[in-house]
């Protein structure tokens, strides 16, 4: 049987050499990407050029701004970055079918079978390290019989050459011990293993040959194994810095003092336990390009090209079935610059009269600058387009009466609003199973929610408006005594006289929740009329955890 050969391929250098391609001018300044994490900036991704200036990755921007002044940075897109491994996985597919991320800067590909048909396993690295090259993309590739032996490979055998050819871990020892070290001889040094073991690659990592992954991974530090810091640190006091050291430890042991998630990895490295590699399905992706003669700028040319792009971006969406969410128009002008505009729909949908409308709404923001030669319309968001299915003859009789738009009329205002003001900012209520007033409803996304059908009937009359309870007090602002309704009472820097009262219509907390506002215990709820004929929705506290006393928590129409 082939033995397995799996393939990771790291990118450090991801986000900044992102950011570098898209500016598309040399840099002759140190450059990194940088990330806010609490109310800190660190460096994130660092180009080859901080990293010669003494930075390095997780370092706070203060700190590396002291170190070198010179310092350039740019603020971290993770959407940029993923599409850009997305863009690299779908590369990768040259050299295999099965291809697997791992955000935010790697690959796993099974070579399995492939390696072959480009010469062999070190003719196939080193065809991805000149191609990244000419991406502009630093990479780090490891090959071994198991996922965890090539992804520790890949990160760590280029990086811990020099530290494997001591023999020992001296730069984690104190200065002074490292000052006093002697020399071992060249024969004693212990690295034996990883020649015979591994095929150095020129700048890329290493080759585990096949059959001699545990071999190869016997030098690495621990780290290489995928633990959370607090187990390294762990296992380096003690004095296990490397794989190898592990490797002959009882694993009942090991499990009981640093969890089963070591003994799980040190497996999986090793090929003691299956690690599958789960490849990344096709992403559908919608798009139609219109190249123009000449350059265009008015907003009539405009509607004029999106007519003829939106029927066959309409077929493209109906013939696999999905519709579009969000529909991006990306206006590429002569001087290289684009602008774009998105428009977001309460329902997918393929139709050109319902995106349409929507597109015309945005166009005023579209700087057209000296012209725009080409336009773009795609779909970055699509779900599978579903007809609605009809409950009874009585449904569909009633969708026929109302005729074909009725379904949409409400969507289609949605996706309006929202268009200018922002889908998430569209709210609808539906209808919760409480017997608390402010909780009868809960608040639900309108355009990723469907109408409620129908709203349980209320066991008792409720206003027509409920807000937070405020305080009532006595006329001259002290606290009313007493559970029958007050005569006369004050509330909103108002006084009030009470005509008549409808109650009490007891409501009990829910005893399995702990919520502030009803620790006040049980209510009695009144429907008073005052003299203004306001019809106010008061009640009275019995009295809990809090003290009890009168409030007034909505009113009638």
């Amino acid at each position: 049987m082939r033995p397995r050969r799996i393939l990771s391929l790291w990118f450090p250098r991801l986000g900044a050499e992102r950011a570098l391609r898209a500016s598309r001018e040399p840099l002759k300044r140190p450059f990194a990407v940088t990330d806010t994490v609490g109310n800190m900036q660190i460096l994130v991704s660092l180009a080859p050029g901080a990293e010669a200036a003494g930075l390095r990755a997780g370092q706070p921007l203060r700190e590396a701004r002291a170190i070198c002044p010179d310092l350039l940075t740019h603020p971290r897109d993770a959407k940029a970055e993923a599409a850009m491994l997305a863009a690299l996985c779908r590369w990768a597919g040259r050299f295999s079918p099965w291809i697997a991320e791992e955000p935010p800067d790697g690959l796993l590909v099974d070579l399995t079978g492939c390696a072959h048909l480009f010469g062999g396993e070190a003719a196939l690295m080193a065809q991805i390290d000149v191609e990244c090259a000419g991406f502009g993309l630093s990479v780090c590739a490891g090959l071994a019989d198991t996922v965890g032996g090539a992804w520790a490979l890949a990160r760590f055998a280029e990086r811990d050459a020099a530290t494997a050819r001591s023999g020992d871990a001296i730069d984690q020892e104190a200065r002074a011990t490292r000052s006093r070290a002697a020399r071992r001889p060249l024969w004693s040094l212990g690295n034996s293993t990883v020649q015979a073991d591994t095929a150095p690659v020129d700048g890329m990592g290493r080759i585990a040959l096949p059959g001699r992954t545990r071999a190869a991974l016997d030098p690495l530090p621990v780290a290489a194994l995928r633990l959370e810091p607090e187990a390294v640190a762990g296992l380096t006091r003690l004095g296990w810095r490397r794989i190898g050291d592990l490797a002959g430890q009882p694993r009942a042991a090991l499990a009981r003092r640093f969890g089963r998630e070591l003994v799980r990895r040190l497996d999986q490295a090793f090929g003691l336990e299956p690690e599958p590699v789960s490849p990344t399905g096709p992403t559908p992706r919608f798009a139609l390009r219109l190249s123009l003669p000449d350059p265009i700028g008015l907003e009539e040319d405009l509607m004029a090209a999106i007519d003829r792009l939106l029927p066959e971006f309409a077929a493209q969406l109906a013939k696999a079935g999905r519709g579009a969410r969000q529909v991006r128009l990306e206006a590429l002008r002569c001087d290289g610059q684009a602008a774009v505009i998105e428009v977001g729909l309460a329902r997918p949908g393929a139709e050109p009269d319902r995106i349409r409308p929507l597109l015309a709404l945005k166009l005023g923001g579209i700087d057209a600058g000296p012209g725009i030669d080409a336009l773009r319309l795609s779909a970055p968001r699509t779900e599978p387009f579903r007809t609605r299915q009809h409950e009874g003859r009585v449904d569909a009789a009633d969708d026929v009466s109302a005729g074909p738009a009725a379904g949409t009329a409400l969507d289609d205002l949605l996706a309006r609003l929202g268009t200018r003001i922002g889908l998430e900012a569209l709210t609808r209520l539906h209808p919760a199973d409480s017997h608390i007033p402010e909780k009868t409803a809960t608040v639900m996304a309108a355009a990723w929610s469907v109408p409620a059908g129908s709203w349980p009937p209320p066991s008792s009359a409720r206003p027509a408006l409920i807000w937070t309870p405020e305080p009532v007090t006595a006329p001259d602002g002290a606290a009313l005594t007493g559970s029958d309704p007050p005569a006369r009472f004050r509330w909103r820097r108002r006084a009030h006289r009470c005509r008549a009262a409808t109650g009490p219509e007891r409501i009990a907390p829910e005893w399995w929740l702990d919520d502030p506002r009803w620790r006040s215990g049980v209510r009695d709820y009144w429907q008073v009329t005052t003299e203004e004929r306001e019809r106010l929705w008061l009640y009275y506290a019995h009295g809990g955890q809090a003290s009890a006393g009168w409030y007034c928590q909505g009113v009638f129409d």
